[in-house]
């Protein structure tokens, strides 16, 4: 009974055995049949800006199913290519990540299409402590005196001029992966030509700041700035409007009734004529 037993789990066990081959060499044809295509991959992490050559790209099978769309099969599609944003190690490389064919490496390669790239000098009050880093939004606050008006003095006042600025680069680094704070003497913004021509303006008249913001935050708040006067809740003095100084109006008379004559008593005259002329004598 003892060897029927046994012979009956090593039977059993050889069943399983057979099941279990069978099935692993059906999911390994499964997963032979899959399509796929050749993609071309970073080999190392490429900076936003760099140009691309073949050292830093790989080809590897990629599931047809899952491709995502703009990517290249041959490597020789990239060459000379610059990234316009960074690529990580083993990511695929697409076209959406590069720049328009023929664009030059550098920083002008990073610029959005109808923008500029300015840059103005900072301090580490003025640079956020360094915060502000390549890839952060920042808003560019100006402290100035306004222009003087007839018979009162210029006010100090800050205002806010732009709002939701992308910083390009802090000194001459552009790379967005570090965020160690840096305490640079300048920072690039990326501007539109109007807002352009309102920083270089602002940066003349006054002392820039620039605020850090939330990077998903582009709510945009106007704002009327403040002076001093409203800063320490001090009444400000309207100017009194000078009006033209004419002849005093003259009051209207009440109007005078005509009252009825009087009745007069009769009186007697008598016309004297003398020799210097003649007089009349009522009585």
């Amino acid at each position: 009974m003892r060897n029927i037993k046994a012979i009956g789990l090593m039977v059993l066990a050889l069943l399983l055995g057979i099941a279990a081959a069978v099935y692993a060499a059906g999911w390994i044809a499964s997963q032979g049949s899959i399509a796929s295509n050749k993609v071309v991959v970073a080999n190392v992490d490429i900076e936003l800006g760099s140009r691309i050559n073949a050292q830093m790209l790989g080809v590897i099978d990629w599931p047809s199913g899952s491709l995502p769309p703009g990517t290249f099969s041959d490597m020789k599609e990239l060459q000379d290519r610059v990234a316009r944003v960074g690529v990580l190690r083993g990511e695929a490389v697409l076209e959406g990540k590069l720049a328009p064919k023929g664009t030059l490496g550098g920083l002008s390669a990073v610029i959005a299409a109808g923008k500029r790239a300015m840059t103005v000098r900072v301090n580490d009050v003025v640079g956020v402590a360094g915060f502000a880093l390549p890839g952060n939004y920042v808003d560019v606050m100006v402290n100035a005196q306004q222009d003087k008006a007839k018979g009162e003095e210029g006010k100090q006042i800050s205002k806010t001029v732009l709002e939701h600025v992308l910083v390009l680069a802090v000194a001459q680094e552009a790379g967005r992966d570090d965020t160690k704070p840096k305490v640079v003497s300048a920072v690039t913004l990326e501007l539109s030509l109007e807002d352009s021509e309102k920083l270089d303006l602002a940066r003349s008249v006054g002392t820039l700041s620039l605020v850090l913001r939330n990077q998903i935050d582009k709510a945009k708040v106007a704002t009327a700035g403040i002076t001093k006067s409203q800063l320490f809740g001090e009444r400000e003095i309207l100017p009194v409007s000078v009006t033209a100084v004419g002849p005093a109006p003259v009051a209207a008379k009440p109007r005078a009734f005509a009252s009825k004559p009087s009745m007069v008593p009769a009186m007697e005259c008598v016309e004297v004529v003398q020799s210097s002329g003649r007089a009349l004598n009522c009585f």
